[in-house]
């Protein structure tokens, strides 16, 4: 039971790569409690790395096995209830992985509706699918089902016009082209197809929750201006799709009353609704209230996407458009890269660090910071060191606590880095590092640089280019995408967005302030405003906007931003500003002519 003196509103399920996440808020849209199931940790005899399994005979063959999600969402369920009454909660809703599936053999529907609430979900749904292995987003395995389903349509770009997309490896349509075509028993006993959000909802209600429009844009298969499936993208895909999909919904819509089950075995209100789950990056931007044309929302996660706000559809060869998750009548685009968090965390950071010639004393603060629960704390120690060189560092050793002191010099090294650990979405780029080095940068006047490939970088500007390079390829991309320039603001969430240094990379390379939100996890934030708007459209029999939920007192709530980085208004900062846009113009020419050598599109 919570003792916070109100009613708990509603709770949140977040399914994402690397865990599951739970968030519940109260009447005032304020978060009171949270709780959180690593799958590496804490289901260990998964055995997967960063919650998923890499397949060594298939390049770029990625997936997770269906059934930890299901034993992660009741030991979740279980953290959680010695904090709230679940019978409390009046609204449940969700964020999935977008484009993850999960395949439900023939005869599940009935299991479904007849759950035992003295057995656990994992004994009564192991047997429930076809095929165990849940592809997901970060799959890039299906480049040959991309060019058929491409090619079926009449190319990339009507592709784009139909769906919001043109065919991308980790859609859902290529993904279910490819079973089709090389487990076609999987395919014939498939009786539903769900999306991760989809599936999630169904255990939730006990029958198949339909998937709801938004996610659905994100599997090449939906008519983006009709959002209905398309039927000559469903023949290109694989014979009987429509079937096994079922029907689409409205993001605001209910999925139906949570399922006896967990009445029963949680104490959950019989009358409590299960509000449609959408995908992660639409509920980021529900969470971020993005309802400003000219403001960018940037998600620093295990991926990285941009993502914005327009009131027309208008796709292209690059980047995304989806229905709006809280305004029917508009649309989200967005671009996305698989290589984020991934990159920035992964051991070389620490490794350029340790190979540095610093002192013990450095070194020793390095370490004591390493050791901290959250890796942007010692990421943020790694790039103001080197980030931003030269500097000057001053410890000062007080009991148990390490200060340090540090000023810095600003400049542009004029190092560009391209870091892939994994095949790249954006630009559509195969594993691999490539560095270059500008060697007339600091004549800013220049529109004609000169770059030259080179082997490697020192351990400072490695750290460097690895932030840097990531942030100009999306400001380059998303002016290419027609995304405002500068934008107004920039909203940054996500994991890496606690990281000082980043933000102020941001808002150097893109011109403009950078707003942060109280807690970095803005799809779960999201999902829980959605389920509180779901709701409430519920009650009132029709669609009501969601601002109402929060006008005039969003800063009371969890949902408020605040000033991160200011933009800059002075003659080194314009001058600064200047010397980035050159950069963002090199690095696009780069990157065009490294998609056309060694591209996989």
């Amino acid at each position: 039971m919570l003792n916070c003196g109100v009613t708990i509103r509603n709770l949140t399920l977040s399914c994402l790569c690397r865990s599951m996440k739970a968030t519940v808020l109260n009447n005032e849209l304020a978060i009171v409690a949270s709780e959180i199931v690593n799958f590496d940790s804490e289901l260990p005899h998964y055995k997967t790395e960063g919650g998923v399994y890499r397949d060594s005979a298939d390049d770029g063959h990625i997936f997770s096995p269906t059934i930890m999600w299901v034993e992660a969402l009741e030991l979740l369920l279980e953290k959680l209830k010695s904090k709230i009454d679940f019978s409390k909660v009046v609204a449940v809703s969700g964020s999935g992985q977008q484009h993850g599936s999960v395949y439900w053999k023939k005869g599940s529907q009935a299991v479904l509706s007849s759950l035992d609430s003295s057995k656990s979900l994992l004994l009564q749904l192991k047997d429930a699918f076809s095929t165990m292995n849940s592809p997901i987003w970060m799959d890039s395995s299906t480049t040959k089902q991309c060019r058929e389903i491409e090619h079926a349509v009449g190319g990339a770009l009507e592709l784009a016009k139909l769906t919001g997309s043109r065919a991308y490896e980790r859609f859902t349509g290529p993904q279910i082209r490819k079973i089709y075509q090389t487990e076609p028993n999987v395919y014939a006993d498939t009786e539903r197809i769900s999306l991760v959000s989809s599936f999630m909802a169904s255990i939730l209600v006990g029958n198949y929750a339909s998937i709801d429009e938004t996610d659905g844009a994100g599997m090449n298969l939906m008519d983006i201006n009709q959002r209905t499936w398309s039927k000559t993208v469903l023949e290109a895909t694989a014979p009987g799709l429509e079937a096994k999909l079922g029907n689409l919904a409205p993001a605001y819509s209910a999925a139906g009353q949570i399922a006896p089950y967990f009445v029963e075995r949680f104490q959950f209100d019989k009358n409590c609704l299960v509000i449609q789950w959408s995908g992660d990056n639409p509920n980021s931007l529900a969470g971020l209230t993005l309802n400003t044309p000219g403001d960018l929302a940037i998600s620093l996660g295990t991926s990285d996407t941009v993502f914005g706000i327009t009131a027309e559809a208008k796709p292209s060869l690059e980047g995304h458009v989806f229905p709006n998750p809280v305004e029917p009548g508009g649309y989200m685009v967005m671009l996305c890269y698989k290589n984020g968090s991934l990159t920035r965390e992964g051991p070389h950071v620490s490794f350029l660090l340790c190979s540095k010639s610093v002192c013990r004393e450095i070194m020793g603060c390095f370490q004591q910071l390493s050791r901290g629960n959250f890796p942007a704390k010692w990421l943020d120690f790694v790039l103001v060191i080197l980030l931003q060189q030269p500097v000057y560092v001053k410890l000062i050793i007080s009991g148990p606590r390490t200060m340090i002191y540090f000023s810095i010099l600003l400049y542009i090294g004029g190092k560009l880095g391209f870091y892939y650990k994994d095949h790249e979405i954006l630009p559509p780029l195969p594993v691999g590092f490539h560095r270059y080095v500008v060697e007339n940068i600091n004549d800013a006047s220049s529109d004609n640089l000169i770059e030259h490939e080179v082997e490697e970088f020192d351990p400072p500007s490695e750290v460097r280019a690895i932030i840097e390079g990531q942030m100009l390829s999306m400001r380059g991309h998303a002016e290419r995408f027609g995304m405002p320039n500068p934008p107004k603001r920039i909203i940054a969430t996500g994991g890496a967005s606690s990281n000082e240094s980043i933000l102020k990379a941001l808002a150097q390379i893109f011109g403009c302030p950078v707003f942060t939100v109280q807690r970095p996890d803005s799809a779960s934030l999201g999902a829980a405003l959605r389920a509180t708007h779901g709701w409430l459209c519920n009650a009132k029999g029709s669609f009501v906007p969601i601002s109402c939920l929060y006008e005039g007192n969003l800063e009371k709530t969890s949902l408020g931003s605040k000033l991160a980085v200011s933009a800059g208004d002075k003659e080194e900062d314009r001058e600064l500003l200047k010397k980035y846009t050159l950069l963002v113009r090199k690095r696009m020419e780069i990157e065009r002519r490294l998609v056309e050598k060694i591209g996989r599109a």
